[in-house]
């Protein structure tokens, strides 16, 4: 990304070009005297194109002649304009996904520039150049970007810095001093802190003995092991605002959530009971019509539970299941592979999209049974089902629960085409397992679903991202839980 020397550092105050990706240009308008918007014609992307070859041709030399390349003819590539107060073009910045290959979340930024008349121009929240680039972030996160970048001149490190990004590595381009920075990205961080980190703080006020959350080895885990039986339990309620607004939804994945803990430690469903409140019987129906829908769905019997009227909504499954030999959660060691066993079939439900993918209203019983029964079958040393702290946040779950860290190969995940890799990662699926083992340990055999080894299991803590380049960046810098091992 080269910078225009003129362009300043932001004030600090809150950046209100990122109102004009929400779609409010009209308050942005007002609150700057710019607006950013995407070059969605020709004539706007010629205005673009022109400060460019001004700025980098004609007064840096740069290149020769003009500076389009390949990245100007990749159709996904995005170019952001700013328009002064008259609407002319002060500025522009182009970003899209790195290389030529699938977009894996790892975007670009490049040829940022700022209009001669437009340099030095102060408004709130900062420069033309500063609204652009923050803009471009803002863009680049809302398409399910998990690393961008950009090589910027030499001289623009300290702009680039006061705007939050991190020096990698210095570069070179087209014979100039450069330094590749990067705009740290903390989704998933965020979302695994936000659903799991204070599960270790609050539980710790649980009873201590050998049964306290499962007992030795499996703290921490999807279900607990009934000591003295060969029975597991698992408990999940549904957030009540679901259960309030999307009824028949929520019944569903009561069933789903809750099989899935069972299936995670490789027990077999044998019932269920459920918990139900609603304000209304005409409510607490369509709750008991989708949570019967899957359990017909599922093949497990709902064997009781209880039901109260007149009060806010709200929803909890507890399910039974049986194993001989549980799997734990807390089972895998540094040098194990990891391994995402996921449903890829059907697409966001609708009214959640980026945040819940529904794989399994369209499935049969025998495909969503040979699904629940893949971590039993292949009996690996440890094995957790996506929760709602997304696969990296459980497999972060995972790696602490065995006293590890984790690296992920972003390249090798498997993922549905209809998903963003920042999506994909911080999302609900309809099924997913994580699992780790040793390297040539045999891919389970899970129907429909899809099972690809995709990183490993680390001394240390937490969890990265490893890159097809070769660089890795943090994810999820510690604990998850806060639970330990376990």
């Amino acid at each position: 990304m080269y910078l225009d020397g003129g362009t300043r550092a932001p004030a600090r105050e809150t950046p209100p070009d990122i109102l004009a990706l929400l779609g409010d240009h009209s308050t942005l308008a007002r609150r700057t005297g710019l607006r950013i918007e995407q070059a969605g014609d020709a004539a706007t992307l010629a205005a673009y194109h022109r400060l460019r070859r001004e700025a980098f041709v004609r007064e840096q030399g740069l290149f020769e002649g003009h500076d389009l390349d390949d990245r100007d003819d990749d159709p996904r590539t995005v170019v952001l304009v700013a328009r002064d107060p008259a609407g002319s073009v002060a500025g522009g910045v182009r970003l899209g996904p790195a290389g030529d290959g699938p977009d894996i979340g790892w975007w670009t930024g490049g040829r940022l520039v700022v209009a001669p008349a437009a340099r030095g121009t102060r408004h709130v929240g900062g420069g033309v150049g500063a609204a652009l680039v923050r803009a471009a972030c803002a863009r680049a996160e809302a398409e399910g970007a998990l690393r961008f970048e950009a090589t910027v001149r030499a001289g623009a490190e300290a702009f680039f810095r006061r705007l939050g990004w991190a020096r990698v590595r210095p570069a070179v381009v087209a014979g100039a001093p450069h330094v590749l920075m990067r705009h740290p990205i903390g989704r998933i961080a965020a979302q695994a802190a936000a659903a799991k980190s204070a599960l270790g703080p609050l539980l710790a006020a649980l009873p201590s003995g050998p049964a306290r959350l499962g007992g030795p080895g499996f703290v921490g885990d999807d279900g607990a092991p009934v000591p003295g039986s060969d029975l597991v339990a698992a408990c999940d309620a549904i957030v009540p605002s679901m259960v309030e607004r999307d009824p028949e939804w929520a019944g569903w994945c009561s069933v789903l959530v809750n099989l899935n803990d069972l299936a995670a430690m490789g027990a077999a469903p044998a019932g269920l009971l459920d918990a139900l409140a609603a304000p209304d019987a005409a409510h607490a129906a369509r709750v008991i019509g989708g949570l019967s829908r899957a359990a017909r769905a599922y093949g497990v019997p709902v064997l009781g539970g209880h039901t109260q009227l007149g009060v806010p909504a709200a929803l909890s499954v507890t399910a039974l299941g049986r194993t001989a030999r549980p799997v734990p959660g807390g089972g895998g060691r540094p040098g194990y592979a990891v391994r995402l066993t996921a449903d890829l079939g059907g697409g966001w439900r609708p009214g959640y999209r980026g945040r819940q993918w529904d794989s399994t209203t369209g499935r049969r019983t025998d495909e969503l049974r040979e699904m629940l029964g893949a971590v039993a079958a292949a009996g690996p040393a440890a094995a957790k089902d996506v929760s709602m702290a997304g696969i990296a946040g459980t497999l972060g779950m995972l790696a602490e629960a065995g006293g590890c860290g984790a690296v992920l190969d972003v390249a090798a995940v498997p993922r549905p085409a209809a998903a963003s890799m920042g999506d994909w990662l911080t999302c609900f699926p309809g099924f997913g397992m994580l699992t780790a083992d040793r390297p040539d340990a045999p891919a389970p055999p899970a129907g429909p679903a899809v099972s690809r080894v995709c990183g490993e299991l680390t001394t240390g803590r937490g969890v990265s991202l490893r890159w097809p380049d070769g660089q890795v960046t943090e994810a999820v810098g510690g604990p998850v839980t806060g639970l330990g091992t376990a």
